[in-house]
């Protein structure tokens, strides 16, 4: 079903920004939330920001007053916009959808969706 396809990341230097964008190639029945999560090898995959249907937005300590989340409702589709990046930020991003998962029998939640991830590398 909906599959989540990133964008945007890329190789900045300490304090610069950048902006990743999350699009479903099809609409995610009964999508509940959207949000990004990163991850750095031989360590757990971390929630960076999440984003329901309703607005509520729920970040990470790390992160709060430099990120922000946000979605087209009507295209379910995200943004995180990432500003004053450290090098502690450099990971692989992970666009993540809540929602349903349908068949002809019907659906069951909630299923969590995933991109292929991006890469993002802060460093001078």
């Amino acid at each position: 079903q909906g599959q989540l396809v990133e964008s945007g990341g890329g190789l900045v230097q300490p304090g610069g920004s950048l902006r990743l964008a999350c699009a479903a190639s099809t609409s995610i029945p009964g999508l509940a939330s959207m949000g990004w999560y990163r991850q750095v090898p031989g360590k757990e995959r971390e929630l960076v920001a999440k984003i329901t249907n309703g607005g509520a937005t729920n970040y990470a300590d790390s992160v709060k007053g430099r990120f922000t989340i946000s979605r087209d409702n009507a295209n379910n589709t995200s943004y995180l916009q990432m500003n004053s990046l450290k090098a502690s930020d450099t990971a692989v991003y992970y666009c993540n959808a809540v929602g349903s998962y349908c068949t002809a029998y019907g659906c069951r939640g909630p299923h969590d969706y995933w991109g292929q991830g991006t890469q993002v590398t802060v460093t001078s």
